[in-house]
Parts: structure tokens; sequence; C-alpha cells
């Protein structure tokens, strides 16, 4: 179930302990506006911006390759009850924003994602194993931070919005193209 509400917050602060420009009593203001999922004793909004590289950086996502690696996180996903909101390859990497819930480890969700979709790309695609060997197509490592889905434009709140993300993922293919 989802729900959408707005939290406002309303804070004094003493110059001493935020940068004002006046000696007085800061007032802040900051309101943001959350898509809520429920379980049954929590209310959550998780959402994450994953970056798996493939290993040696070699450059094996494209066409084919690219299209059934995207269609095996989509089912493995929604296997698993996590939400791609985007995804999108590079030549030697992929970029997924996905919203989880509160019963999902992060680091058992991307284990996941990388192990099964390797078997499956390897078996699928057995041309890519003159490029990749010991059946190990990821690197070990990964980039992932959470994000929010809100636009909040205070500047203390600088963590990057859901929107932007989408913006730089969709734009993925051009920087592919350009890269050829």
């Amino acid at each position: 179930m989802n729900a959408i509400i707005s939290l406002t917050i309303k804070t004094s602060l003493f110059s001493g302990s935020f940068p004002c420009k006046t000696q007085s009593v800061c007032g802040i203001i900051i309101t943001m506006k959350y898509e809520l999922d429920k379980g049954r004793h929590s209310v959550y909004s998780l959402y994450y911006h994953l970056v798996m590289c493939v290993k040696y950086r070699r450059k094996v996502l494209h066409g084919e390759t690219a299209n059934s690696l995207k269609q095996i996180l989509k089912t493995l996903s929604d296997k698993m009850g996590i939400t791609i909101i985007e995804m999108e390859t590079g030549i030697d990497h992929v970029h997924i924003l996905f919203k989880s819930n509160t019963t999902h480890q992060p680091s058992k969700v991307i284990n996941s994602l990388k192990s099964v979709s390797a078997r499956r790309l390897f078996a699928k695609h057995p041309e890519i194993k003159q490029y990749l060997w010991k059946r190990h197509f990821w690197s070990n490592s990964y980039f992932l931070a959470t994000t929010r889905c809100d636009d909040v434009s205070t500047p203390s709140a600088r963590q990057v919005t859901i929107d932007t993300l989408k913006r730089y993922v969709q734009s993925q293919p051009e920087k592919r193209k350009a890269l050829r």
C-alpha cells in the first residue's frame, strides 16, 4: 500500500549552531514529501541507486547482451519483491534505481542479482566467456546509495533525488553511443 505524506519540520536554532545572517534566532521550515510503503509494523521509503561493473570493465554490454541482462534483472527483481524504477546499461556497467522494503537486506539483494544474472547471462550468451573467464561476470565491488523521491531545495538537503537519477540513468544510451 502506498501513501504520500508531507512532513513539515519547524525548528528554531540559535546563531551559534546554524549559520545565519542575523544574530537572532533562525527559523527553518523544511517540507519533504515521501511516497510511503507500509509493512505490518513499519512505514518506510527505501530507494536505492545501484551501479554494478563488469569484471575487468570488459565492454560486453551491448545489443542483445544488454537487452538480455535487463530482462534477467527485471525477472529476478520481480521474484524478489523489489521494484525497479529505472535501469540502463553502459557498455561495461549497469545502473539500477530500485525501491525495496525493510525485509530485504541490500547486500543480499545485490549478491542475488549479481550471481543469478551472471549464471543466466553466460548460459544465454556463451560468446561472452571469451572475454570473461572462471564464470565471473561482475566485479566484486559495486556502488550503492540511498536516495529519496522528493525534490527539496533546502541547502541542507543535498541528497540526489530520484528524478535527477532517472534522467542520468536514461542518458546512458547516449553516452554509450558517444564511446563507440
